[in-house]
């Protein structure tokens, strides 16, 4: 359905599809526009099942994206997930391939009630096999891509191949990463981020979200405070710059974490330098 550019009126119809047993799926082009629809996300989409006191839903997909270094300056490349999950009666997930985007999708339709998925810009770029038949990625099951006995690093959305190529720079020199992908963060798997952190005792988190206030503090804060005996050095996070997303590219690479930067910060923390 084609709507005109008027986001808080496409998602306000979408928002009164859902409530009359709809399950409508909103494509907003970039994820910076949130600023527009969140009245009608975050106020009634997100709070009508509590404040009918259960007997309404709102079963709705909010589709959008992520991510830096497209060179879109600083209004279309902001990555405002942590935002979202800030809001109770959101689901929020972040596929970090073809195939969780496939799973993850199906899954959210069927969620009775609003769910954001956040895709990495980026990401758009490659293809990848997925299976034709149908399946489904559960919510608030973390998928370990790598074990490891060094040094957890839990990644979201397109921070997981930078996660992931950081452990193969590790692996070349001795030291094992756990490579861990939340896959949603509300619901967010306390129970896998926990036990990781329990068996290497070192975590870093890695997002492309700013460092302040965001997923990397969230995290971090829970492990700190349900693993800290297990925890031979503080927890790492490794966040976007604080400032805005310059649109130079020199500029715009130095402001997200990168393999390199996160190889060298696990390094650091296995060898008792933080």
């Amino acid at each position: 359905m084609d709507t005109p550019i008027s986001e808080p009126g496409f998602m306000g119809i979408a928002v009164g599809a859902a409530l009359t047993g709809l399950r409508p799926i909103v494509d907003l082009m970039f994820g910076d526009f949130l600023f527009l629809v969140m009245d009608q996300l975050c106020n009634q989409a997100a709070k009508t099942h509590y404040m009918s006191g259960g007997k309404l839903n709102v079963p709705l997909v909010l589709r959008t994206n992520l991510g830096a270094t497209r060179r879109s300056a600083a209004q279309h490349s902001q990555s405002l997930h942590a935002l979202i999950a800030h809001i109770p009666g959101i689901k929020v997930a972040l596929p970090s391939s073809a195939y969780e985007a496939k799973g993850l999708m199906k899954t959210a339709i069927r969620d009775n009630n609003p769910v954001v998925i956040f895709e990495d810009k980026l990401m758009y770029q490659e293809k990848a096999q997925v299976p034709e038949e149908e399946y489904l990625i559960p919510f608030g099951i973390a998928g370990v891509l790598r074990e490891g006995s060094d040094v957890t690093l839990i990644a979201t959305s397109s921070m997981v191949q930078v996660a992931s190529k950081a452990a193969d720079i590790l692996a070349a020199q001795r030291i094992s990463a756990e490579v861990i992908d939340p896959r949603t963060l509300v619901p967010l798997d306390e129970k896998t981020l926990l036990k990781s952190a329990q068996k290497t005792s070192r975590v870093i988190i890695i997002d492309e979200g700013h460092q302040s206030f965001g997923v990397t503090a969230e995290i971090g804060a829970r492990i700190n405070e349900k693993a800290f005996y297990h925890l031979d050095a503080p927890v790492q996070r490794m966040g976007a710059m604080d400032v805005p997303v310059p649109f130079s590219p020199t500029l715009e690479d130095l402001t997200v974490p990168t393999p390199d930067k996160v190889a060298a910060r696990a390094r650091a923390l296995v060898r008792g330098e933080l």
